[in-house]
């Protein structure tokens, strides 16, 4: 048969410090504690560390007045949020249709989400404000978009150019090496080169968006526009 364990009871450690300050164990008998137990108190020494709460040595009168002051500062604080939900609903904003270009307020709105999931959970919160999940974990993935001169960072694909083949192209574009080859070779050597996989259509539309115009020089000289002269007559 197995014996029943047996329960270790707790007391409270400002009994504790009584009875070893007063050196009587008669204060902790009078508590119901075995002579035993309160006598180990007197040769236990006082150096335990307390961790406690500040409330636990206010009186009733001051914790009520907190808790009244804590209920008004919630009840304002919700209407306000009530109120900054509305405003945002009639004001049309949305995510799906708004962009954050600068990477500083993507982390401004990434941190202040950080401080509040603390209390409110993450769907409740992306809910709220109108934003997917999938775009919350793509701007929280520390990844910033490598695509410079972009109105907003483009969706990632598969077979999407990378960011160091754009800026290969634009080298190439804009290099007096090869202003002699026209957009669309120019393509197939970069393959035969082995620096850029990539159609001569993507060239062209890469060139298109950011602008890129290949260097122009004149083979001849210019033609003068003053004829002859005379110097004496």
């Amino acid at each position: 048969m197995i014996a029943p364990t047996r329960t270790q009871r707790s007391y409270d450690h400002r009994l504790r410090a009584m009875v070893r300050d007063s050196g009587s164990v008669e204060i902790a008998v009078w508590y119901g504690i075995p002579k035993s137990t309160a006598r180990g108190w007197l040769n236990q020494p006082n150096d335990r560390e307390i961790v406690t709460l500040d409330v636990l040595e206010q009186d009733t009168i001051r914790l009520q007045q907190q808790g009244l002051a804590l209920r008004r500062r919630v009840a304002k604080l919700t209407a306000l949020l009530r109120l900054l939900l509305v405003v945002l609903r009639l004001s049309g904003f949305s995510f799906a249709s708004t962009h954050l270009n600068e990477s500083s307020s993507k982390r401004r709105l990434l941190r202040a989400i950080e401080d509040l999931r603390n209390y409110i959970p993450l769907q409740t919160i992306l809910r709220h404000i109108g934003l997917s999940q999938a775009r919350f974990h793509s701007w929280n993935g520390g990844r910033p978009c490598e695509f410079a001169g972009l109105s907003a960072c483009p969706r990632t694909t598969p077979n999407q150019v990378t960011p160091d083949a754009v800026k290969t192209i634009r080298e190439m574009v804009n290099s007096d090496r090869y202003r002699h080859v026209s957009t669309g070779v120019l393509a197939r050597l970069a393959e035969r080169l082995g620096h850029v996989f990539a159609s001569p259509s993507t060239w062209y539309r890469l060139s298109r968006l950011h602008s890129w115009r290949r260097p122009r020089k004149r083979v001849y000289p210019v033609k003068p526009k003053v004829g002859i002269r005379a110097t004496k007559v």
